[in-house]
């Protein structure tokens, strides 16, 4: 029962990052729930990869991710500048906003597309928080969802959700 309720807390919170205000009224935000198989292999490679590279934490989220019933995975699936030559993202003008491949995300990005997604994100988790499920937003999650191919984008954010007597993502040991 608690597995079908987790389940749809998360297509609630998907609901909430689709609806959520975007600049424009463009919707660059891609969104993506992963559970069952899925989560367990994106588990294993969160851990292969923090061998991988030596950095840390990666064995800890993905014991957390291990534990959940579900992450929700949200992605700017393209870094289409915005038009307002702004110079947030680095450059005097947006037709200048040249972006490359980085070690584990694509950037410079469109600091207003970016903003798009927090807000996107921001509405997930608030709607986890409402109906009691315990959350956490995780970079390393997307790091690897984004390698795996769960999910296409610039950037990838993953929102593991839980429910258990105490809540899993907090008191977590910080190795460094």
């Amino acid at each position: 029962m608690m597995q079908n309720a987790l389940q749809m807390v998360a297509e609630l919170m998907a609901l909430s990052a689709k609806t959520a205000p975007k600049s424009l009224g463009q919707d660059y935000v891609e969104i993506k729930i992963v559970s069952g198989e899925d989560l367990n292999r994106l588990a294993e490679q969160m851990e292969q990869y923090g061998r991988k590279t030596g950095k840390v934490n990666f064995d800890r989220d993905a014991a957390n991710v291990r534990q959940s019933a579900a992450v929700l995975l949200l992605a700017l699936k393209e870094n289409k500048p915005l038009g307002l030559n702004c110079g947030a993202c680095g450059f005097s003008r947006c037709d200048e906003l040249t972006s490359q491949e980085g070690p584990e995300f694509v950037g410079p990005l469109c600091a207003w597309r970016v903003i798009d997604l927090g807000i996107a994100l921001g509405s997930a988790v608030k709607t986890a928080s409402i109906l009691n499920a315990d959350n956490r937003v995780m970079y390393r999650a997307g790091v690897v969802a984004r390698q795996m191919g769960l999910i296409s984008g610039a950037i990838v954010v993953g929102v593991p959700i839980a429910a258990y007597s105490k809540n899993i993502y907090f008191d977590r040991p910080a190795r460094s």
